[in-house]
């Protein structure tokens, strides 16, 4: 069950991703953000309740407080740094740079719970990094200066050291939670965080106009629901039910299909540097999760 939902979660992530990229053309990376996560707990909070899974009375301040804070760093935080990435490297490269997720997150259970990283794991983060170094280096998509790749790939890395601190953080109630509480819980303590930010920044206007019915929705809501709903509860499952190094593997999978899209819908040139970069990214990860 945990296998099959992981690898749903990496065919799912991938079409969002396209239609993500379409959306952040003309939407900036928290207003779309805030946008997915609007969308997202929209939808999560009558599927929990029609689920029975929608009361917290029966869970710990500690376990929401936990998923809150998972939220706030692990989607707030990263997803709006991952729009900022996308925007500027493409699909193709946010796909190798996304790599990192695996093996950062095996790195800092490492560090926060004291697993221990073999001399496979070691090789294979180096594996991954190198991947990603050679997608760094790869030329800029069209319009788009060396610098501003560099700045995007910077951007990107943050994305996934914030994902999988939020990961790490999530990890101990996950195992003990139902699936839609979990998912409900992170996703509408995210948005009670980024909520305040929209309505206290200098562009608010800008920020929730994104929540005003548009063309732009046209690309932006599927992929919300998508990426943000289908695609998490997914993702949590895959966690939820299996080990998190077999769900790790099967949700980087995702790297190829958004290559392949990104090729056939956006027109992004598949190299072969970005084949090359891709296949030494995925034998690193698993090396790190084997």
């Amino acid at each position: 069950m945990g296998e099959l939902l992981a690898l749903l979660t990496a065919l799912i992530w991938a079409a969002a991703v396209i239609l993500l990229k379409r959306s952040g053309e003309s939407v900036p990376p928290f207003a779309l953000n805030l946008f997915r996560v609007t969308v997202s707990s929209v939808l999560l909070l009558p599927t929990a309740f029609l689920a029975g899974q929608a009361s917290v009375t029966s869970a710990s301040l500690s376990d929401i407080l936990l998923l809150v804070a998972s939220g706030a760093i692990g989607v707030a935080i990263s997803d709006t740094l991952f729009h900022a990435s996308l925007n500027r490297i493409g699909a193709g490269i946010s796909a190798i740079i996304d790599c990192l997720y695996s093996p950062l997150t095996v790195l800092l259970a490492f560090l926060a719970l004291n697993e221990r990283l073999s001399t496979l794991q070691l090789v294979g983060l180096a594996l991954v990094l190198g991947g990603v170094f050679a997608a760094a280096r790869h030329e800029p998509p069209y319009g788009v200066a060396p610098r501003q790749v560099a700045v995007g790939v910077v951007w990107g890395v943050l994305a996934m050291v914030a994902l999988a601190v939020g990961i790490v953080i999530a990890k101990p109630v996950l195992d003990r939670s139902t699936l839609l509480w979990a998912a409900t819980v992170r996703q509408v303590g995210c948005l009670a965080v980024m909520l305040p930010v929209a309505l206290l920044s200098r562009r608010r206007a800008q920020i929730l106009g994104a929540l005003r019915p548009s063309s732009v929705w046209l690309h932006s809501l599927p992929g919300a629901v998508l990426g943000s709903y289908l695609g998490l509860m997914c993702w949590i499952g895959g966690l939820k039910y299996t080990k998190v190094g077999v769900a790790a593997i099967l949700n980087q999978s995702s790297t190829i299909y958004i290559l392949i899209l990104a090729a056939i819908f956006l027109k992004e040139p598949l190299t072969r540097r970005k084949l090359l970069a891709s296949l030494v990214a995925l034998a690193g990860i698993i090396l790190v999760t084997i």
